[in-house]
């Protein structure tokens, strides 16, 4: 929890960054903090996928807090960078035997990663033979 001046905090206000990377937007309806001490809460992708944040898969989320009490706001925080924006990859896409790769012992597989790869870099593919 942050100083509280001598008086207690009452609650927060918690902003989103817009896909502009310069706008910040007040998330009330998963986020709304005013009359509460909570120090978390959870938004769903489709919210920030959607306007006013329209961020993009693979994009950083920057937040700004700012606590209030008695007294008024505090000053915004720093923006804070915890998440990004990821999903599962859409499959593999044009897989076929490389037969140059062929030996009596082992086949040769070759595919192409699929336009959308769910906002991270693909790390690692797994191949099962049914």
């Amino acid at each position: 929890m942050p100083d509280n001046g001598g008086s207690p905090i009452t609650g927060f206000t918690v902003s989103i960054i817009h896909n502009d990377a310069e706008a910040f937007s007040t998330e009330l309806t998963y986020c709304d903090r005013s009359l509460s001490t909570s120090t978390t809460c959870t938004i769903p992708v489709t919210v920030l996928r959607a306007s006013p944040f329209s961020l993009n898969w693979g994009t950083s989320i920057f937040a700004k807090v700012v606590a209030t009490n008695i007294y008024g706001n505090s000053i915004e925080s720093v923006a804070g960078n915890g998440a990004v924006i990821t999903t599962t990859p859409d499959a593999p896409i044009n897989l076929n035997e490389n037969t140059s790769l062929r030996t009596k012992s082992t086949i040769g597989l070759t595919w192409n990663k699929a336009d959308f790869i769910g906002g991270a870099e693909i790390i690692d593919y797994q191949v099962s033979i049914a």
